[in-house]
């Protein structure tokens, strides 16, 4: 099983792995680590060294904020020393809670570049426009 970090400025990872747990359930293997102010890039690498420890796994999959942001490239410089780490930006619920599913489908043998890939379409797949014509809209199965 592989290891997701979940990181993000200000309280956000935290309070997005809560809302993925209410949903999925306790995750074992699911840690946030938040940048808050007056930290910088450092500080987040010390929590995400911290954090992948506690996780005891060799693969571990960064979901970050914002690329570019001080946790995403805090994430960069760990990814960059060690291939079985990879990094996805934007992080959503969707995306959260399909890359949960995943761990517990994962025996190990799925490559990391798939994941990130899985991560990427669920996060679309869950971004959605809904205005008052779509759910106003009549569907001709309807009139039937």
């Amino acid at each position: 099983m592989f290891g997701i970090i979940v990181g993000t400025h200000g309280d956000f990872a935290n309070g997005i792995v809560q809302s993925c747990e209410m949903i999925y359930g306790k995750r074992e293997k699911l840690k946030a680590v938040t940048l808050v102010p007056g930290e910088g890039p450092d500080d987040v690498v010390a929590k995400y060294e911290k954090a992948i420890k506690e996780l005891g796994t060799e693969k571990i999959l960064f979901l970050n904020d914002l690329m570019g942001g001080s946790p995403y490239n805090a994430a960069c410089r760990l990814v960059a020393t060690n291939e079985n780490y990879g990094i996805v930006a934007g992080v959503n619920l969707p995306m959260l809670i399909a890359m949960s599913s995943a761990q517990d489908a994962d025996d190990g043998s799925t490559p990391l570049a798939e994941l990130m890939e899985q991560a990427v379409n669920a996060a679309k797949d869950g971004t959605v426009i809904s205005s008052y014509e779509s759910l106003n809209a009549v569907d001709e199965e309807d009139e039937l």
